[in-house]
């Protein structure tokens, strides 16, 4: 069984309980199974060798989630090569594929709504909303964490510029 860390973000000032380990700069990146729009499978293993930065958000159809992924998206261009941004989500494959063409976003979004894996092993699995807690994680060319933050209330955005200059400097 997963740990639980109870109290850690809030949703609208209410206390919830996050599912998985707390992680830390400097730790090896789980490893994680999510699915494309597409239904394949894809791991940590199809980024090997790149930065990644991985922005989470609880549900692409909310206003803060969108947000959040045009940011990232828009930001692209200006990354160096080898850097690498996926968007992570428990919305359902199809969900996040009709998002992403109402918005014109290019950026590889992908499903945790199968089991949650990547939610317990990141420890952003919303126990009493089955969603991902707003996070944002940055894994290394070699697999270790450089930038982790989870968004203390879940409406608030991430610190984005932080997250790229942190994912510019590990490129």
């Amino acid at each position: 069984m997963a740990s639980e860390r109870k109290g850690v973000i809030t949703f609208k000032g209410g206390p919830l309980t996050l599912i998985g380990p707390e992680l830390k700069v400097g730790d090896a990146a789980p490893n994680f199974k999510l699915l494309n729009n597409s239904l394949q499978e894809i791991t940590l293993d199809n980024f090997k060798g790149k930065t990644l930065i991985i922005s989470v958000a609880p549900s692409l159809d909310t206003p803060v989630c969108s947000l959040q992924t045009q940011r990232f998206n828009k930001e692209i261009p200006q990354l160096p090569a080898g850097v690498e941004v996926i968007t992570v989500s428990a919305d359902l494959p199809f969900a996040q594929g009709r998002f992403c063409g109402a918005e014109g976003i290019k950026m590889l979004t992908l499903s945790d709504h199968r089991d949650m894996a990547f939610g317990d092993a990141y420890g952003t699995h919303i126990k009493e909303l089955r969603l991902e807690t707003r996070s944002i994680f940055v894994v290394g060319k070699d697999g270790k964490l450089k930038h982790v933050e989870i968004v203390k209330e879940v409406t608030d955005h991430p610190n984005y510029d932080e997250a790229l200059k942190v994912a510019k400097a590990n490129a």
